[in-house]
């Protein structure tokens, strides 16, 4: 079983915001798979789906950016999810330009304060996870204001293709593995920004 966690804030003030790529790919698989809303637990949304002949939880933390650790520890620990081989967690991430996605098996928090509490309260960063580029913030912008702004025209169109990717991905990740995955998603992470002046 999996639990594939897409990161943002609840409301609809922060509805397509920067901040929200995690929440919107979620969205996007539920869509795409036709999965119904299995309830809120554990401060969170969540459903149940197939994917690659495995039983996926799909789940978005109702606890806000910073504080999506609790949730997804008490979600792993319900459904007995490994979360070095079983977790996949998909976010924002202002490294990346607009458009690029970059998988990775582990690594720090590089900055991400909803990735920071997952790490401390499972106690390991070695997790699964899918970032989705939105771009840096301009010089003396406060970051928090530029994560939770909304992107241009443009560059909505260029980010709805990446959510679209990443949710390729997780397919990819859980029926054929996390490499397969990075070979075919990272390797084509600058073709999205073709668009893009």
């Amino acid at each position: 079983m999996y639990l594939v966690v897409g990161l943002g804030n609840p409301g609809r003030q922060y509805e397509a915001t920067r901040h929200n790529m995690g929440f919107d790919t979620i969205d996007c698989l539920v869509e795409k798979y036709n999965v119904p809303q299995s309830g809120v637990k554990f401060n969170a949304m969540y459903g149940k789906t197939v994917m690659g002949g495995e039983k996926v939880i799909l789940m978005k933390p109702l606890s806000f950016m910073n504080l999506s650790g609790g949730p997804v520890r008490d979600m792993a620990n319900f459904f007995k999810i490994d979360p070095e081989k079983e977790l996949i967690v998909i976010y924002d991430d202002i490294d990346l330009n607009p458009g690029q996605i970059r998988i990775r098996k582990q690594g720090s928090a590089g900055g991400h304060n909803g990735i920071k509490d997952i790490i401390r309260q499972l106690g390991t960063d070695k997790f699964l996870r899918i970032k989705i580029g939105v771009g840096s913030k301009p010089a003396g912008w406060d970051l928090a204001d530029y994560v939770l702004g909304r992107f241009s025209t443009q560059e909505r169109k260029i980010v709805d293709e990446a959510i679209e990717k990443a949710a390729q991905a997780v397919d990819v990740m859980i029926s054929q593995g996390p490499d397969a995955a990075m070979n075919e998603y990272n390797r084509k992470a600058g073709t999205a920004l073709t668009a893009k002046q």
